[in-house]
């Protein structure tokens, strides 16, 4: 089950989701053709599902971003997109069955940013959690994203009251000129306005999103946004290294940070190394525990809301035109774009949509699959995997299954040798490195669809 292995810088791709979803193609095209959701969902495991409604709007693109939204909304599209979301979940509940318990273990509101929706549109797409799919919204943790200017005090106030438990806001950098060169437009009053407004509606646990490797971006700027942010307190910081993909605003700038699309650029690499490890010292000695490469959260905090490992477990039902489902055979969408003509496109169709039936866009996961994704996602957190579980679950060992790529890993010091055998964890170094070494457990027909996929 071993993969070629490439040589790469640190940051080579952010691994959120295996495989990664330039790897689907439309299921019409598979020898059994689009399956239908009842059957898909037949055998599977239903009484600890998560959710997520995903809404493809926002005010503004930021020059970084690659997600699936648009900006804006004309008139009514709003109002036609919660419509077809709401015959989406009603077939979806429907094909989830009866025979067995339906239960939600956890929720989340994503996009694109859900807090361009109006209070009251909130309210209808909390009714769609709840009333169409069966979801008690109060008694599970429910995570929400925002953004500074769409977090106003009404919207908050709808969110608290139907129980969100978690607020994501991406505020990026607290220093105005790197909002700009992020292509972000917006003033740190009113990203403080902003967080003011959530620590009012005392929604439990404040995420805060912060980027490092912005042109223009030094050590002491950095130190002005952790330190900005820290004065708010958050139960949870999230800091990312900034990428540069095709397609997006800073793709097309072709500005310092982006002339540099083929191969590592070592410079901006150890750029954005020193912050990332000033970042992450600032944090522990702040007392902030280190979950992933990524997250931190404040050691007395509540965990009140899946997080970035837990939404990629199978058992995930999705809705909305750029969400994900996971079964324990097959992953499954809609179609993908980054180009906002695309994206509109897209949108347009899911609106206009009748059966919600069948999967539309997806990859079929084998076991083989299976162990790499169970191993990328357990070792990209902090706390490692337990082989035990590992060998419980697959029934082999991870050291037979994967010698070429932990023999890698273990030569590159990436892992930590002080674990024990019966742990698999990640070296600090390793930690810092988690962008090289997600992509080097891709399996070699998955590296062979993300490179034919053609974007768009």
């Amino acid at each position: 089950m071993t993969g070629t292995t490439h040589s790469t810088g640190p940051y080579r791709s952010y691994v959120y989701a295996y495989p990664h979803k330039t790897a689907y193609r439309p299921l019409d095209a598979h020898p059994a053709g689009r399956p239908a959701l009842r059957e898909l969902w037949a055998a599977e495991r239903k009484d600890a599902l998560s959710l997520y409604l995903h809404i493809p709007f926002c005010e503004v693109r930021c020059g970084f971003c690659n997600l699936f939204t648009r900006i804006g909304a004309p008139e009514e599209l709003t109002t036609r997109y919660l419509d077809a979301l709401d015959r989406q979940a009603t077939a979806v509940r429907d094909a989830l069955g009866d025979d067995g318990p339906v239960r939600f273990a956890s929720a989340a509101f994503g996009g694109g940013t859900p807090t361009f929706l109006t209070a009251g549109e909130l309210e209808r797409l909390c009714d769609i959690a709840e009333k169409r799919m069966g979801a008690d919204l109060r008694a599970v943790p429910l995570s929400v994203e925002t953004s500074p200017s769409t977090a106003t005090a009404d919207r908050l106030a709808v969110l608290a009251d139907r129980g969100t438990t978690r607020i994501s806001i991406g505020v990026q950098s607290f220093v105005d000129a790197e909002a700009r060169a992020a292509v972000r437009p917006q003033h740190r009053s009113e990203v403080e306005a902003a967080l003011g407004r959530i620590r009012e509606a005392r929604i439990p646990v404040l995420n805060i999103d912060l980027i490092y490797g912005i042109d223009g971006q030094t050590g002491a700027s950095w130190r002005t946004s952790l330190d900005a942010a820290l004065a708010w307190r958050p139960e949870e910081l999230y800091l990312y290294p900034l990428y540069v993909r095709p397609l997006t605003g800073l793709g097309r700038q072709g500005t310092a940070s982006e002339a540099r699309p083929e191969g590592p650029d070592t410079a901006w690499d150890d750029q954005r190394l020193r912050l990332y490890r000033a970042g992450r010292d600032h944090l522990l000695a702040h007392g902030y525990e280190q979950v992933s490469m990524r997250m931190f959260r404040r050691s007395d905090a509540p965990q009140a809301g899946p997080d970035d490992y837990a939404c990629q477990t199978d058992g995930m039902i999705g809705l909305g035109c750029g969400a994900r489902s996971y079964t324990s055979s097959l992953h499954y969408s809609f179609d993908y774009a980054v180009e906002m003509r695309e994206i509109r496109g897209i949108i347009d169709r899911f609106t206009t949509t009748g059966d919600f039936s069948r999967a539309e866009v997806g990859r079929y996961v084998d076991e083989g699959e299976a162990r790499r994704r169970h191993l990328l996602q357990s070792l990209l957190q902090a706390e490692g995997m337990r082989t035990a579980e590992y060998r419980e679950r697959f029934g082999t060992d991870p050291y037979g299954d994967f010698p070429a790529e932990l023999g890698l890993f273990s030569s590159r010091g990436w892992l930590d040798g002080s674990a024990g055998p019966g742990l698999l964890r990640l070296s600090p170094v390793g930690l810092a490195h988690s962008d090289a070494l997600g992509p080097e457990l891709f399996s070699p027909a998955v590296r062979a669809a993300m490179a034919a996929y053609e974007a768009k």
